[in-house]
């Protein structure tokens, strides 16, 4: 895999999400791009079980990830804190683990929709989901030849550009940490979880959507 940005585009004026995300596609299609079949990233949230947790203090919130592209593995986060990344059996070892980290079910987020090629760069067009209700847009944009952030950012952001007009994100977080360091899958999960953390927290008020 290669360099990764993970950001959320905000709904057009006066259209629904499925048809931002068609006008998102609309652009990229116009530049030549093609479609490369689906992709789903999914988040459930556990908790530290109450009996565990100090009194008077927060307890620690854990994000079990998985993602389409690395089918045989599974991710494990904390807010600011390691990515853990293991086999698919890991969520059979939370199940085991219940005594110490709750399942928040109402908390289970994913973001699902198409991939498409353009170049070196591969693009995944995401409408983020809670239960049965549309919660926003994600997308995802690769550069697949290169592993080191920094030597090719201003490539990625020149190409975001292109299709995202003024809704083209800033340097991710995780870029900072990385320095001249390889780029790996746990960094791309590490965005989907700011991603989804940030769309749970939204209000539903009015947002300058994409013309």
């Amino acid at each position: 895999m290669g360099v990764t940005c993970v950001s959320q585009v905000p709904v057009a004026e006066g259209k629904s999400v499925q048809q931002t995300v068609e006008l998102l596609a609309r652009r990229l299609e116009a530049l030549g791009a093609d479609k490369q079949g689906t992709f789903g990233v999914d988040c459930e949230t556990y908790h530290t079980a109450a009996t565990l947790g100090t009194q008077g203090q927060t307890g620690k919130l854990m994000y079990v990830m998985h993602n389409s592209e690395y089918p045989l593995s599974c991710f494990a986060l904390f807010e600011n804190g390691p990515c853990l990344v293991a086999d698919a059996n890991f969520d059979t070892l939370m199940v085991k683990l219940k005594g110490f980290f709750q399942n928040a079910k109402a908390n289970k987020i994913e973001s699902r929709g198409t991939r498409y090629q353009y170049c070196d760069f591969l693009v995944k067009l995401g409408t983020v989901t809670m239960g049965p209700s549309a919660r926003g847009i994600s997308v995802e944009v690769e550069y697949c030849p290169c592993v080191i952030a920094n030597d090719c950012w201003n490539l990625l952001m020149e190409f975001m550009q292109s299709f995202m007009g003024s809704h083209t994100p800033g340097v991710p977080s995780v870029f900072g940490a990385k320095h001249d360091s390889t780029y790996g899958p746990g960094d791309t999960m590490v965005q989907y979880m700011e991603l989804f953390n940030k769309i749970r927290k939204q209000q539903q008020v009015p947002v300058a959507g994409i013309r």
